[in-house]
This record gives structure tokens, C-alpha cells and sequence, in this order.
């Protein structure tokens, strides 16, 4: 029995007590309901996919299934992670499928309340705010709360 995946973080954003798995990219923190994550990794060897666009950083094999590994920082237009820097992976599942979101680093789990939750402000940076579904001010930074769903939406195309 399939377990319907396929709803956005706005689903989410209202909940009274909501979690967010936390995770950073670029210093910028992220985070994603605790409801969509699967698995965290640490980086793992991913075989690279002919022809795909260069933030699908290839396939990975996760416990018998085949995992399309996304780059998230490319995804969002940030430019490469330096080459010393291993990144970490958010595994999620969309539509029946798994992905690994490569991140730079994970957090913890915060529980948030609807109340600090904030549509996405005019001053958000563009590239973040086309796969964000709002913000949280916590103290002294933002969490951009990202939507899995249109992350991986390829112009109407789920990735690979």
C-alpha cells in the first residue's frame, strides 16, 4: 500500500508544533518537515547520469533501491561546494521515488509553532524564494523552509 507523499510544506506550515529537520547550505539554514525526510546520510559515492543536468549529481544504491542524488546547492544557483567540503544527504521521498538531497551540513530536528511562520518576504532572495514555501525568524537568522515538491519539479518533469 502506497502512502500518498505528494502533498507540499504548506500542508505543514500551519500544523501547531510542526518539525523541521534543519540543514545548511551556503551558511543559509534550510529546513524540511520531519514527515517528508526518509534517511540522513553521510556523502556517499553516487554514479554520475549521462546527459542529466549538471545539480543531478547521480544514482546512488540505498538499501536495494536506486536513489537519484540532487545537488542542492546547484539546484539553487549557489555556486559549487569546494572540494574539501563532503556533503551530507536528506533523503526524501516524492511520488514513490527516493532523492538525495546532498546538503552541506544537517542539524537537529526544531519544533516550531505557526505562529513565527511567515509567508516568503519581497526581500528573500529570488533563488530561494522560487522553491520556498515561507520563513521562520528564529534568533538571529532565517529558515527558509523548502518545498521537496517543487525542488524537484523540472519543468513539470519530476527528476529522473
Amino acid at each position: 500500500m502506497s502512502q500518498d507523499r505528494s502533498h507540499s510544506t504548506t500542508d505543514h506550515a500551519h500544523e501547531d508544533g510542526a518539525e523541521y529537520v534543519t540543514f545548511r547550505i551556503a551558511k543559509q539554514m534550510f529546513g524540511i518537515h520531519v514527515l517528508q525526510v526518509q534517511d540522513i546520510l553521510n556523502h556517499c559515492k553516487t554514479t554520475r547520469i549521462p546527459l542529466a543536468p549538471p545539480e543531478i549529481a547521480g544514482s546512488l544504491n540505498l538499501r536495494g533501491r536506486i536513489v537519484t542524488a540532487i545537488d542542492v546547492r546547484l539546484r539553487l544557483g549557489l555556486p559549487p561546494r569546494a572540494s574539501e567540503q563532503t556533503p551530507m544527504s536528506i533523503v526524501v521521498e516524492n511520488d514513490g521515488e527516493l532523492y538525495s538531497l546532498m546538503v552541506d551540513s544537517v542539524g537537529e530536528v526544531l519544533p516550531l509553532t505557526n505562529g513565527s511562520w511567515e509567508r516568503n518576504p519581497p526581500t528573500l532572495d529570488p533563488r530561494l524564494r522560487e522553491y520556498s514555501e515561507g520563513i521562520y525568524r528564529l534568533e538571529g537568522e532565517l529558515l527558509v523552509v523548502l518545498d521537496v515538491n517543487r525542488l524537484l519539479d523540472y519543468g513539470g518533469l519530476k527528476a529522473a
